[in-house]
């Protein structure tokens, strides 16, 4: 309770109230007392003043007051403790509807006195826990402007300030809104405001803002690296940043293949051989990615004399010497510098790597 002690009296032919203190500050919820001293003449018309009847009030006037006991709005709460020639006001459980001017009356035998101006009160209150609201309140978008607001019932007003969880307690701004004209994706995360004023300080509930995004680049990845051998076990594999996770569609020379983020080659073979690329998809939009080139190279190469013609001949079971060695056959026909290579599935691939015989 803050009592500002500026000593006022008021009165006439030594009629007169005086109060301790003209402004008192006090919490909400707390217990506040004024106190007043009165005078009046001990005698007129030669007879002895006597008080009748003593008591605050708030509503009225000086004339017609209203009794603070018999107040609704200060049932149980109030007490008076008054003597020959003081009265002290005690209000409990303080509210800030509270906060108004507090005047003392007393009526006597020959007439009644009202110490006006009275006792001025201010109640005050910390910060109520501040609340978060977001607009617009529908799913946001990244570009959109989007606007959080800070809010807390409290007296005196509160200042704020924003934050964002995980960046070291930094404060973002200061003011009951923060504001993106344009939101990025990068903005996505936990956000919180806090209420301060020279009562105290309160913090709010975290507001996650999830930021939607079309795809952004996409990626792809081959494993493993390198030359791919016929039998081996290949891994395509098609990433993109996005919100909500992106759909995948995989295409081999152009022609959609299938929907799933990754392609297994559990063994590959050299008609699994072209160009792959995919597409990453939601319902902001789609990107697609770089395209990659799958050779699959045969595991052992064989040439024959020409006259085999373009024939492509399975040599597996001449020639196999482990159970897990496949054969290929070049054919290379007369007159011509370009060889044909045919691998145990006797399918053609253009070889122009080197010759065994």
């Amino acid at each position: 309770i803050i009592y500002l002690f500026v000593i006022f009296s008021e009165g006439q032919d030594d009629w007169g109230v005086t109060y301790t203190s003209t402004q008192i500050c006090a919490l909400r919820g707390s217990t506040v007392e004024m106190p007043c001293t009165y005078r009046y003449p001990s005698t007129m018309s030669h007879q002895t003043t006597e008080v009748v009847k003593r008591f605050w009030f708030t509503k009225g006037s000086n004339k017609a007051p209203v009794d603070l006991k018999t107040d609704s709005d200060y049932t149980g709460r109030v007490e008076y403790h008054c003597d020959e020639k003081s009265c002290i006001l005690s209000i409990s459980d303080l509210r800030e509807r509270d906060s108004v001017e507090y005047k003392f009356k007393f009526i006597t035998n020959h007439d009644g006195f009202t110490g006006s101006p009275g006792v001025t009160l201010s109640v005050t209150d910390g910060p109520k826990l501040p609340s978060v609201s977001v607009s617009p309140s529908a799913e946001i978008v990244e570009g959109s402007s989007v606007t959080l607001t800070c809010s807390s019932d409290a007296n005196p007003a509160a200042r704020y300030t924003w934050y964002k969880e995980n960046v070291h307690f930094k404060p973002l701004s200061e003011g009951p809104q923060l504001v993106f004209s344009s939101i990025r994706s990068s903005d996505s995360g936990q956000y919180y405001c806090t209420a301060e004023n020279e009562l105290g300080t309160k913090m709010s509930q975290y507001k996650f803002i999830d930021v939607k995004y079309a795809p952004k680049v996409v990626l792809l990845s081959l494993t493993p690296t390198g030359d791919i051998r016929e039998n081996s076990r290949v891994t395509l594999t098609c990433s993109s940043d996005a919100n909500p996770a992106a759909t995948y569609t995989w295409y081999k020379n152009g022609k959609p293949l299938n929907k799933n983020a990754q392609i297994v080659f559990s063994s590959i073979q050299s008609s699994d051989s072209g160009e792959y690329y995919c597409k990453a998809e939601n319902k902001l939009g789609r990107k697609t990615s770089r395209s990659i080139s799958i050779d699959v190279k045969c595991d052992t190469l064989l040439i024959i004399p020409a006259f085999f013609g373009s024939v492509c001949f399975t040599l597996t079971a001449m020639f196999k010497t482990h159970s897990n060695v496949r054969y290929s056959l070049v054919v290379t026909p007369p007159h011509t510098q370009h060889t044909q290579t045919c691998c145990s599935n006797s399918s053609l691939v253009e070889e122009k790597e080197k010759k065994i015989i």
